[in-house]
């Protein structure tokens, strides 16, 4: 009996259906001077995007604006989304917050916050590895995805038009009550800058 359900858990893990994992707590500031904490977001869907407006996978979703046509159609839907800057001092990313936010004015971003994580120490804790690194929390604080924001790994915005999007894929299914089809993927992108 013990082995036919170590082999079920691992067939449900090999095929994402594995119960979600709790999101790891933490508490940033965001570019604003204001405190966030994963917990003041309770009941609600949270998105949070590692970013580096100095990558071209970065530039590739905001150059056509398509990262923030998605945080507007889902911050529009209640979704929290928290875009996060985990570059360490003086390397690509890193910038003051007003520097951001001048960034983010231009860009036209529509995240409900950006959040300094320059010490690394909340991406370390998500293990975010490449900006975009991609990861969807349901109202109940599980992580729902982790990932990729799409399935073509390119820094040609051309290609956002044939792409999926891993990302409105779970939160389209969040937000309707349904299972998260594609819970992992492989992100791309630049390194985090530690």
């Amino acid at each position: 009996m013990k082995k036919i359900c170590i082999f079920a858990l691992s067939l449900f893990t090999l095929l994402g259906l594995a119960q979600a994992a709790e999101a790891p707590a933490f508490t940033l500031t965001d570019t604003n001077g204001n405190e966030h904490s994963l917990s003041d977001f309770k009941g609600k869907v949270v998105v949070l995007e590692w970013f580096n407006h100095g990558c071209p996978f970065v530039k590739k979703h905001y150059s056509k604006g398509n990262m923030q046509a998605l945080q507007k159609t889902y911050t529009d839907k209640g979704v929290v989304w928290l875009a996060i800057v985990s570059s360490a001092e003086g390397k690509q990313g890193s910038d003051t917050a007003e520097g951001h936010n001048k960034t983010a004015k231009e860009k036209g971003t529509n995240a409900t916050a950006i959040l300094m994580d320059t010490d690394g120490t909340v991406g370390k804790a998500y293990g975010a590895k490449t900006t975009p690194h991609m990861f969807v929390i349901n109202a109940e604080g599980e992580l729902v995805y982790q990932g990729a924001i799409d399935d073509k790994r390119s820094t040609n915005p051309a290609d956002i038009a044939t792409s999926k999007n891993y990302v409105s894929a779970a939160l389209d299914a969040v937000l309707a009550g349904e299972a998260v089809e594609v819970t992992k993927s492989t992100p791309y992108g630049c390194s985090v800058k530690y």
